[in-house]
């Protein structure tokens, strides 16, 4: 293949059928889901059509290669390259009707969403946040579309005016299915959130059921929201990545991705429409998944949270750094202790999950960024900290390295706030108001966006102000 031309798929190996409809195209996914999905025993039938978020960008590079990739898998002791080809179309997220044309297909079976713990537009308490201006935007779009029936076919899709949502453009979808009478079809959450089919559930179908509640009911009676618990490092690619893959694979290749060579997917739900092998490929099927999304979430992502703001209180840049310093170490171990007396004592094996945790942080040839994981850490924590600590608390235990996390979190904040530096975060606004606040007022209307009654909790509020004024002196 000429190293001056793109990827593109030769006539002899044609693109898998769309079976599988995609909400997220980024670097996870590709690392992740496509990965299963590629290795499965019954790939070859399972082609992604995968849509972008926010911005095109992604689609269109991915589109000009006809949706081929590298993955690169960076171990401790060199690199692996795999050409992938299951993605076999990239469209822009804002194509809400090809979006529908593709999830009414009867030949569609399934949806994965990897769109960000944010995008759920979740309140705290987690039903629909319907205050947020988002929301209600889609509500009058979608109740537009839905009271003339402009999703029963593509073409009147098409002619639609778009929602802006993720959840929203797929209520827009599912509407095009329920017309166009191609049956169920399960959607299947691969973000990092606690009860993750029971996010997707609430802001879908509970965008479905305020914008008309016959499509509501027949969401709930023909959508399965599967739950997952999902497991692959995987940072940002540079241009380093970009040019390593022409040296090594002979070709040009705008879009490659890093990752681990650890992968872990634990699912739990139903498939009316089926679903790949993906068993074959080292998914795990359970009946409830709880335990397994807590130890996820707990100990991995929530040490990332604490290095992603301790670490970078402590001048780190990346995760290889954070756990290199061994104060940063001390206080994963402490937030460790208390995720793992909080989790079940069997069947999950948490004791080498740790040391396998280590083994994976301290890889520093995959350069996972601090500053990438602090992003949205108002919604993180809510799922990471905020739970343990309220646990080690009802225990009669200080839960003190929980409260690290978010004392950690209130002091990078206030040092954003004091260098006037943005804050990269789905509730930004709420943030900064809450940081103009008084000394010890801010701390406590920031607790209160993670949860209002932790930050009614004057023990609770006590050890976050002791550990973040701690942080501040050591600045």
């Amino acid at each position: 293949m000429s190293a001056t031309k793109p990827l593109s798929r030769t006539g002899d190996t044609p693109p898998a059928p769309v079976r599988i409809v995609h909400l997220g195209l980024g670097a996870f996914h590709r690392a992740h889901q496509a990965w299963f999905t590629q290795h499965a025993s019954d790939g070859a039938q399972w082609g992604i059509a995968a849509f972008t978020g926010r911005r095109p960008d992604a689609a269109n590079a991915l589109s000009a290669q006809d949706g081929l990739y590298t993955l690169i898998e960076r171990g401790g002791s060199g690199d692996k390259f795999e050409l992938m080809t299951s993605i076999v179309e990239a469209h822009d997220g804002a194509d809400v009707a090809a979006l529908s044309r593709l999830v009414a297909a009867p030949t569609t079976a399934l949806v994965t969403l990897t769109i960000t713990e944010a995008a759920y537009n979740l309140a705290a308490d987690g039903t629909l946040d319907l205050t947020n201006p988002a929301v209600q935007g889609d509500i009058d779009i979608l109740r537009a579309v839905t009271s003339v029936d402009a999703t029963a076919n593509a073409d009147d899709a098409g002619q639609a005016p778009a929602a802006g949502t993720a959840a929203g453009r797929l209520v827009q979808a599912l509407a095009a299915r329920r017309a166009a009478g191609t049956g169920p079809i399960a959607v299947v959450s691969c973000d990092n959130l606690a009860n993750n089919a029971t996010a997707a559930r609430a802001a879908i179908g509970g965008l479905a059921d305020v914008v008309d509640p016959g499509l509501g009911a027949w969401i709930a009676e023909n959508v399965s929201f599967v739950g997952t618990s999902i497991d692959r490092i995987t940072p940002r690619t540079t241009e380093a990545e970009i040019a390593l893959v022409e040296a090594e694979c002979g070709y040009v290749d705008s879009s490659p991705v890093v990752t681990e060579p650890f992968s872990d997917w634990v699912l739990s739900g139903e498939f009316p429409a089926g679903r790949p092998d993906w068993a074959s490929a080292g998914a795990v099927f359970v009946d409830e998944i709880e335990h397994f999304e807590n130890r996820k979430l707990w100990l991995l992502n929530g040490s990332h949270s604490l290095m992603a703001y301790a670490g970078q209180l402590r001048e780190h840049k990346t995760v290889a750094e954070a756990l290199a310093d061994p104060v940063c170490a001390a206080w994963i171990t402490e937030f460790w202790d208390e995720a793992e007396a909080n989790l079940p004592a069997e069947g999950l094996n948490i004791s080498a999950y740790r040391v396998a945790l280590l083994e994976r942080f301290g890889n520093a040839r995959i350069a996972h960024h601090l500053a990438q994981i602090a992003m949205d850490g108002s919604s993180k924590l809510r799922m990471r900290a905020v739970p343990v600590l309220k646990a080690e608390l009802a225990a009669g235990h200080s839960g003190t390295g929980a409260a690290r996390m978010i004392a950690a979190w209130v002091a990078f904040l206030r040092r954003a706030h004091q260098d006037g530096a943005p804050i990269a975060d789905s509730a930004s606004v709420d943030l900064e108001a809450a940081l103009n606040l008084a000394p010890g007022k801010d701390l406590v209307a920031l607790v209160a966006i993670l949860d209002v009654q932790l930050a009614a909790d004057a023990a609770a509020v006590a050890a976050v102000t002791a550990l973040a004024d701690g942080f501040a002196a050591t600045a």
